[in-house]
């Protein structure tokens, strides 16, 4: 580990490096990232992934992906690829060290019934309605199961009766023997295993009982030899009977279980079951819908895989949850973007512009920089006619102060090219705007010495050569800042934003044509977009937004109104 990386070391990795240093464990380091196949991941799971491979490489250690494949009745084959794909996305690899809970379930059933023997566990006949009234309350002690004094050779034999498949679902579980007047609950003689009859993706029929996470948790991290178990908080109150299990079984140099705070993200939700929940009802479309917080969702949105990375180093870990701002990852998405990113022009609102003093039929090019914040990125060549198209909202008849954009009289540049200004607005019947006629001034081509400058400057595109395009505006998919904390009485369905997907046709340049999939562009002054991955062709481009740019002008007409 370097010099620079022990520097400003957060709680987590400065544990990892006590441990290290004082010799609890050997090297090298190992982590592990336990997914449940049950749902995509989603944006907080990047935060976990990246801190277990993180921190396992800045120790020159491992990471395991082992997949908690613990209760077949949610799991599924596609969510096991799913996953393995985010991860790779996301630029980390397992290399040959991925697992799943169930190749250990012989060894966790051997183990099971080793506890039996030294009277640690026995098999309980209550119903889980009886069980979790049982178990009492922070203030109550629990009340004991009529099971719980059995005989050893009972619940051995009824042990394996529930591993031969005769009892239904429901009929019995087996329950650790610790304390049922414990002050933690979760040391109240917990369930191990419990009775499901139902085909795994992995083993198929071969099992029907199945062992809790509480119970395949830090058994298989020891057979992996994991050094330390990195979990979000939720489990501080599991690492007790996380260390009561192994140090039943004497394992020798038990994992270290560590927790830290999960992403809190405002405007999003991070519940897994309501993700699955808005799949199921059609009220997205799909797991990778853009505006769904899955990884596969921000990646078809556009968001580079560095900029996750970068915002989960920036916002760290701590001890203690909170909420993040949105806007904290989108400056991050948009530096990354900024650096990156080609630049083409689009008009989403067009508004006709003919140029009255440009010959008919003359065509010109001029070229133009892909990106000025990459000298390396070249130029690219666009046309420039007699008809254009601007944003219709470039222009105002009537403007108030500081609008610097196009009105009757006034002057603006188009971007790489003239200087041009409105002599006459053309309108429809209904009084809405059909066309401006303008004229441009012929010396003040774009990059031309000694050329006039003006206030504003507009993008546009040349009618002869435009593209027409799907562009798939994105906004929230909640209008409640905390999806965490939802009021009595109401469902989380009820904050779905009406406004989270706008979909407008629009007119690019011919270079939008060319657009490659994964790569986001800045369309200029509308903000950061990528081609959609189920539907580009370049007979067809489809966009979706990334992130918007900062529109100053928004925000004087906001100052306005208040």
């Amino acid at each position: 580990m370097s010099d620079e990386t022990r520097l400003g070391l957060d709680f987590v990795r400065q544990w990892v490096k006590d441990d290290m240093e004082t010799g609890r464990f050997s090297p090298p380091v190992v982590t592990r990232f336990p997914p449940e196949p049950n749902g995509y991941l989603h944006i907080g799971h990047a935060k976990a992934i990246c801190l277990d491979f993180g921190i396992a490489t800045e120790w020159g250690g491992r990471t395991n992906l082992r997949f908690d494949d613990t209760n077949p009745v949610k799991e599924d084959v596609e969510y096991v690829d799913s996953i393995r794909q985010d991860i790779q996305w996301l630029g980390f690899t397992w290399e040959d060290r991925e697992f799943y809970a169930s190749d250990y379930f012989e060894q966790l059933y051997e183990w099971a019934a080793f506890l039996i023997k030294e009277g640690l566990a026995y098999v309980d006949e209550q119903s889980p309605e009886e069980i979790s009234q049982n178990r009492g309350t922070p203030t109550l002690a629990g009340k004991p199961s009529p099971f719980r004094d059995r005989p050893v050779d009972i619940n051995l034999e009824l042990f394996q009766k529930m591993k031969e498949g005769s009892l239904p679902d429901g009929a019995m579980v087996l329950r650790a023997k610790i304390d049922m007047a414990h002050p933690n609950l979760n040391m109240r003689d917990p369930v191990m295993y419990r009775i499901k009859h139902a085909h795994h993706h992995r083993t198929g029929d071969t099992w029907c009982i199945y062992p809790m996470y509480d119970w395949a948790h830090g058994q298989s991290d020891a057979i992996e030899g994991v050094t330390h178990s990195i979990c979000t908080l939720e489990f501080e109150n599991h690492r007790p009977l996380y260390n009561w299990f192994l140090e039943q079984l004497e394992i020798p140099h038990p994992p270290r279980q560590i927790e830290f705070n999960r992403l809190n993200l405002s405007f999003t939700m991070m519940s897994k079951r309501k993700l699955l929940d808005l799949v199921q009802k059609g009220l997205v479309k799909g797991w990778d819908d853009p505006r769904m917080p899955t990884l596969t969702g921000i990646r078809r949105r556009g968001y580079p895989p560095s900029a996750i990375r970068a915002f989960v180093t920036a916002i760290g870990v701590s001890k203690t949850d909170g909420m993040i701002e949105l806007s904290a990852l989108e400056y991050y998405v948009r530096e990354e973007l900024n650096r990156t990113a080609p630049r083409v022009m689009v008009v989403l609102n067009p508004l006709k512009v003919v140029l009255t003093n440009w010959p008919v039929g003359k065509v010109e090019s001029l070229p133009a920089d892909n990106n000025p914040e990459d000298g390396n990125a070249g130029t690219r060549t666009i046309t420039f006619g007699r008809e254009l198209y601007i944003e219709a909202e470039d222009f105002l008849e009537d403007p108030p102060k500081k609008f610097f954009r196009l009105s009757p009289g006034k002057e603006v540049r188009l971007k790489h090219g003239y200087i041009i200004a409105c002599n006459e607005v053309v309108k429809n019947t209904d009084g809405s705007i059909a066309e401006l006629r303008c004229t441009y001034d012929p010396d003040s081509r774009s990059g031309e010495a000694g050329g006039r400058k003006v206030k504003g400057t507009l993008h546009w595109v040349h009618a002869a050569d435009c593209v027409e395009a799907e562009v798939r505006l994105y906004s929230t998919l909640f209008t409640k800042r905390d999806m965490g904390d939802i009021e009595e009485g109401k469902d989380y369905t009820d904050y779905l934003n009406p406004e989270s997907l706008t979909t407008v046709r629009a007119l690019g340049e011919p270079a939008i044509r060319q657009a490659k999939i994964g790569l986001g562009y800045q369309f200029l002054r509308h903000g950061y977009f990528t081609p959609d991955s189920e539907h580009f062709s370049p007979e067809v481009p489809v966009f979706n937004r990334t992130v918007t740019l900062k529109d100053t002008w928004a925000k004087i007409e906001k100052r306005t109104e208040n």
